[in-house]
């Protein structure tokens, strides 16, 4: 059978498959190497209209070691048979996804609680509330439609008891679940002028893992920050760099990656230096009691390459877990750096190790296990650098050891209960 029959077969089967599969429950399974050339076809299929791949109505047996291949229940956004985004479930068998949100409009945001699994979701401008089961869905705050939303604003965040949920709304507001009650904890404030070009406004980005503070992001007109909150004192502590810049703001801090050291006494942020997308990072610690910040790399190396760090990762053991590359900042806004995963200690850059030989070039977002085992990748199956998600795959810092396909699509990874 010549390659170009076995791609068309390969497509039509996937179309009658898709006609067939239950609306509720979706079921994907690690392809084996006789199947490699399905998954090409379904990855280029991919680069044009993303969904989470079909397959049969009746979940596939597993042995009870897959019963436990990932930790917790893994949480993502892919897109429906009709490319509308949705909130989705994969088991901790790694191979039972279940849909959980139908709706008519793409979801643009969401957070999990570990506490319980109830998912809370930003879809036509309202923030949703639903069970760990998908059932009970609930709108907590109704905005000004509008179908063609492509970006949430609410950032909502759940605290790690579950009990509270953090949202965005003319500041930091604090649900709480047990209630029903929204209490705007930290009001956006006026610093310049009437208009939102003279404002300061928040949004909330990541609790402590102790629950007790919440790194939330300042937003100007032309720039951003990073501040810690304290909900329980409802205080602010703004960070302190070693410039003359007091607000330590920078234009794409909006798009830094933030990471708490697991004693919540501090936080890593791989900050981008200016607004390009591969302009070099400059890794950060951060102390929460005073704001201080440490720089522990520069953002670019002695002969002029960008220091790329990404999707940062606080051990248990004290290593400091992420993906590192340099970049030449003369060769082209689309030649992204070569990323290669890495450990070191909490510096990051002592005793710096290379753990995989792989090169994660189209790496478009990362989950790690909170053991540091094993990273889930999102690869773009093409440098699209439109696309925001991509397949998902399952590397384990143990070099010896394979990697798991997980899903064809996904974006906005995050751990469930």
């Amino acid at each position: 059978m010549n390659h170009r029959f076995l791609s068309i077969a390969m497509f039509l089967l996937a179309f009658v498959i898709s006609g067939c599969t239950s609306p509720t429950d979706v079921v994907e399974t690690q392809p084996s190497s006789s199947e490699q050339v399905g998954t090409v076809v379904a990855m280029t299929l991919q680069a044009l209209m993303p969904t989470v791949a079909e397959a049969a109505e009746t979940p596939i047996a597993v042995t009870e070691a897959a019963t436990s291949l990932l930790p917790h229940s893994l949480y993502f956004l892919g897109r429906d048979n009709q490319s509308i985004g949705q909130v989705y479930r994969v088991e901790r068998d790694g191979r039972t996804i279940k849909q959980l949100t139908f709706e008519p409009v793409s979801v643009v945001d969401y957070d999990v609680s570990v506490a319980d699994g109830s998912v809370v979701y930003e879809m036509n401008n309202q923030l949703i509330l639903i069970n760990a089961d998908g059932s009970n869905r609930r709108a907590l705050v109704d905005g000004i439609p509008n179908p063609d939303t492509t970006r949430g604003f609410y950032r909502p965040v759940f605290a790690p008891d579950g009990q509270t949920l953090a949202y965005s709304r003319s500041g930091i507001n604090l649900y709480s679940l047990s209630t029903g009650v929204a209490n705007l904890a930290l009001e956006d404030q006026l610093i310049n002028g009437p208009d939102f070009f003279g404002r300061e406004t928040y949004s909330p980005e990541k609790y402590s893992p102790d629950g007790t503070k919440l790194v939330i992001h300042l937003l100007y007109s032309d720039t951003s920050a990073l501040a810690i909150y304290y909900p329980a004192s409802n205080s602010l502590v703004r960070l302190t760099c070693a410039t003359d810049n007091h607000r330590c703001t920078d234009g794409a801090w909006f798009y830094s990656d933030i990471e708490w050291a697991t004693d919540s006494s501090s936080f890593y942020a791989a900050v981008p230096t200016a607004t390009s997308v591969y302009a070099g990072d400059s890794l950060w610690k951060v102390n929460a009691t005073t704001g201080t910040v440490t720089s522990l790399t520069p953002s670019t190396t002695n002969d002029g390459l960008a220091i790329v760090p990404r999707e940062l990762h606080h051990a248990p053991n004290g290593q400091l877990y992420f993906f590192f590359g340099t970049y030449d900042v003369n060769s082209g806004f689309f030649n992204a750096p070569e990323l290669t995963l890495v450990h070191s200690e909490p510096d990051g850059l002592t005793n710096r190790t290379v753990l995989r030989d792989e090169n994660f070039v189209l790496m478009k977002e990362a989950l790690w296990a909170p053991d540091a085992s094993f990273a889930i990748v999102a690869s773009a199956p093409a440098p699209d650098w439109d696309q925001e998600g991509g397949v998902l795959e399952l590397y384990y810092t143990d070099r010896t050891k394979e990697t798991v396909w997980l899903a064809s699509y996904g974006q906005q990874m995050k751990w469930g209960p």
